[in-house]
């Protein structure tokens, strides 16, 4: 992760799955400047105040709560998949505004992406399906979507191999 951090200093670097406070040490010591997480930990929390930035994973109106009393702005909905894409409209109601940014995380794909914001989530994340091979056709066709709704964003060309690598 440093080499990274030192050959492409204009990028914003971060860890992911954070889930011990020595994570969050080790991630600030290569360069990152975030670290995302699968739990709201207290703990993980204060150990990155020192150095970066942490993104709790949350799922619950309790948990979406605590984050907030904690003085998290930005939280990942995770596993989204799990709870559906109302989930975040759902919580918005029963718990008020604002609620913090958010990053619907866990088991989705590109053609997730346009229905995942459209039900209210800030961003959406990609793991697993970010390599999908079969997923060729949906990146097209979301990055064409994306290029539609943000005229002045600069769109670049993606080559798109459909070959998997082994």
């Amino acid at each position: 992760m440093s080499a990274l951090v030192a050959r492409f200093p204009e990028l914003e670097l971060g860890a992911a799955s954070v889930c011990e406070t020595e994570g969050v040490v080790a991630a600030a010591e290569a360069g990152c400047r975030y670290a995302v997480s699968p739990v709201l930990d207290p703990e993980l929390l204060a150990a990155a105040a020192r150095a970066l930035v942490l993104v709790p994973g949350v799922m619950t109106p309790s948990e979406v709560h605590r984050a907030r009393r904690l003085g998290c702005s930005i939280v990942k909905l995770f596993p989204a998949r799990g709870v559906g894409r109302q989930h975040w409209r759902r919580l918005r109601e029963p718990l008020g505004s604002p609620l913090p940014f958010c990053i619907a995380a866990g088991g989705l794909r590109p053609v997730d992406v346009l229905p995942w914001l459209e039900a209210g989530v800030d961003a959406v994340a990609l793991g697993s399906g970010l390599g999908d091979g079969d997923a060729t056709p949906a990146w097209r066709e979301l990055l064409a979507a994306l290029g539609d709704r943000c005229p002045r964003a600069r769109v670049s060309r993606i080559q798109f191999s459909s070959r998997r690598s082994s």
